[in-house]
């Protein structure tokens, strides 16, 4: 459904004409003396050019590059191996011994797939995610809908505010620390704990007449610490086919048959798919991207990301980032949501440029530091950012630098003019 309105959105404004399919970027560089960017890109077929630009707006987003677990003996295995998000159509899965490690969002949409094609699938999981159920997650949108969307005057905008403020806004103080609330490893609040039975009573439901595999799919850490994720019914249901097995053994070594888990029992497969996430610490990866006085924007990070609105990096100027650093959202939103209220916000601060006649707009760094200070606040008293919760929400210092801890309202009044005082022009 994405990419149909994706390629409307291209259609309608005549925009593919501006486009350069299959092109990779792979230098940004800041010209302080020109005040614009030399680009240089690589096409598939490995010719490089160099590009000028004004501006630079980065729609990467954070979840872009593949991760591959650090297992040994990956390159050793004789069969067939991808990562979920380079998915490799040209083998049949039917009939094939199947590995898949890995239990997060990825699965979730493949797995009930091709657990009805394997002969065998085995799923390695590490930890299980709180499961979310929704009998309408995946369900066609009645006509019916579609007719009063398109037809019926403001109607859209009233569902889309509806729909936001109930299940947005509505549920962000659910997920919130109460510093009162004694175990904190088990839920973050009464209303959290709330949820917990909720949502455990569910996976009851589902897989109560399997003992075993009710205790594999129930979560240790609060809900919202790591990511919920929203099921019709089909992964439970996969969960409990006869040819499918959930192992919670953690893997030892990936061997040239298949895997071995830490107890030595071992597993042969036909195929493994890494269902194993991304990169999402790694924002902008892998573009070298050189800002004022030479600075390398990985290096100043060194490994704990930041930006002011998730938008824009002091020394950097005129570089702006969609689903930047702490703009992703838990339970209280929708990622397009962001990205409107975030082009809005270039896009003004592009105009104020045109209006005050100069080249570039840079960050403040104390602007900057200030909205960070506050960010790290917020996402501490949240689920997601309790000490004992690891996910890829945090970086290797412990730090949620992906998520955004307030209201959807708040990040679209900040975003919804730049203030000229937060930035230096030149």
């Amino acid at each position: 459904m994405t990419d149909g309105v994706l390629s409307g959105c291209a259609d309608k404004y005549q925009l593919r004409e501006r486009i350069r399919f299959e092109t990779e970027v792979e230098e940004l560089t800041y010209d302080e003396r020109a005040k614009h960017w030399t680009v240089r890109v690589r096409t598939q077929d490995g010719r490089r050019e160099i590009l000028d630009a004004n501006a630079v707006i980065s729609a990467v987003g954070q979840l872009n590059r593949p991760r591959f677990p650090e297992i040994p003996g990956r390159e050793r295995f004789t069969g067939i191996a991808f990562h979920s998000a380079c998915w490799q159509h040209q083998h049949d899965l039917r009939g094939k011994r199947i590995a898949v490690i890995g239990t997060g969002a990825s699965a979730f949409q493949f797995v009930p797939v091709i657990a009805e094609q394997a002969a065998e699938l085995v799923i390695f999981q590490r930890t299980p995610p709180w499961v979310v159920p929704n009998p309408n997650y995946q369900a066609e949108i009645p006509a019916g809908k579609h007719w009063l969307l398109n037809h019926v005057p403001y109607y859209a905008k009233w569902f889309r505010f509806w729909m936001f403020w109930r299940t947005a806004e509505g549920l962000l103080a659910i997920v919130k620390v109460d510093p009162e609330w004694t175990d904190q490893e088990r839920s973050v609040s009464a209303a959290n704990d709330m949820l917990r039975t909720i949502l455990t009573e569910n996976l009851t439901v589902m897989v109560g007449n399997d003992p075993e595999l009710l205790a594999k799919c129930t979560p240790h850490y609060p809900p919202a610490g790591k990511r919920m994720l929203i099921d019709s019914g089909t992964w439970l249901r996969a969960l409990r086919r006869p040819n499918v097995r959930l192992v919670t053994d953690p893997i030892s070594e990936i061997t040239p048959r298949g895997v071995r888990t830490a107890s030595g029992a071992e597993y042969d497969a036909d195929v493994i798919i890494y269902g194993t996430g991304f990169h999402a610490n790694r924002f902008l990866f892998p573009m070298k991207v050189t800002g004022r006085n030479g600075v390398d924007l990985q290096a100043r990070w060194a490994g704990d990301p930041r930006a002011y609105l998730g938008i824009t990096i002091p020394g950097f100027p005129n570089l702006f980032c969609l689903y930047g650093t702490n703009t992703n959202i838990v339970v209280n939103g929708s990622i397009a949501f962001f990205s409107e209220c975030e082009v809005r916000y270039i896009i003004g601060c592009i105009k104020l440029l045109l209006e005050k006649g100069r080249a570039a707009i840079d960050c403040k760094q104390d602007v900057h530091d200030a909205y960070n200070a506050r960010i790290d606040a917020g996402n501490a008293a949240m689920a997601w950012g309790t000490p004992k919760v690891t996910s890829w929400y945090k970086n290797s210092k412990g730090r949620v630098t992906q998520n955004w801890p307030f209201t959807l309202l708040e990040f679209w009044s900040l975003t919804r003019n730049p203030n000229p005082a937060d930035f230096v022009f030149s």
